[in-house]
């Protein structure tokens, strides 16, 4: 039965058993005849599972590579060549699937990990120009304030004075130090008024 090529009847009529131990002896012809025989039933298995043309084409191949790799393996006390060969189709079918969902997925999360990083710097850049805005007109209107009430305002929030302490270093009467301060801040708030919202 076995020559150097199987004749084309001779497949054709054999059992998928006999298909099964000439692929195990590399023969194509058998290989063939199996795939026309049952592609279109394992094809059905995969389209359940995987849903889309070209991973079930993909699918299909790497069943028949399957077969033809462990051919030689198959027993048939474990169950007819095509059951056999529905259980590997079912097997890399959901893998298939799987890998998608999971191939999906990471792609979802480094997409959202993209947008959230490239939102967090602009964010942060257009915050960080306001607060030198700020910062910058801060300044000017502390240098705007009368000397005494800067001098108060600079060492208590600059140099982070007590009261007592400015007092002492300014050589003014205490309750003079905390009007100083007082009239400072006010005009400093007063100035700040209409830059709140952009903060």
């Amino acid at each position: 039965m076995i020559g150097a090529t199987l004749d084309q009847p001779v497949v054709a009529s054999a059992p998928d058993e006999v298909l099964m131990k000439h692929i195990s002896r590399r023969r194509h012809e058998a290989l063939a005849e199996l795939y026309g025989r049952h592609s279109k039933r394992l094809r059905a298995t995969i389209d359940g599972v995987v849903h889309e043309e070209a991973e079930a084409d993909d699918v299909l191949q790497e069943i028949f590579i399957q077969v033809w790799e462990e051919a030689g393996r198959y027993s048939p006390k474990a169950g007819k060549p095509l059951g056999w060969m529905v259980t590997i189709a079912r097997r890399r079918a959901i893998d298939r699937l799987r890998r998608r969902q999971a191939y999906s997925r990471a792609r979802e999360r480094y997409e959202r990990r993209v947008l959230q990083e490239s939102q967090t710097p602009r964010r942060d850049a257009a915050r960080a120009l306001v607060l030198n805005d700020l910062r910058k007109f801060l300044r000017k209107s502390i240098r705007a304030l009368p000397r005494l009430q800067r001098e108060a305002v600079e060492l208590a929030f600059f140099n982070g004075l007590s009261h007592r302490e400015i007092a002492a270093a300014t050589r003014a009467p205490l309750g003079t130090v905390k009007t100083r301060l007082e009239l400072g801040l006010q005009k400093l708030t007063h100035a700040l008024r209409p830059l709140r919202h952009k903060v």
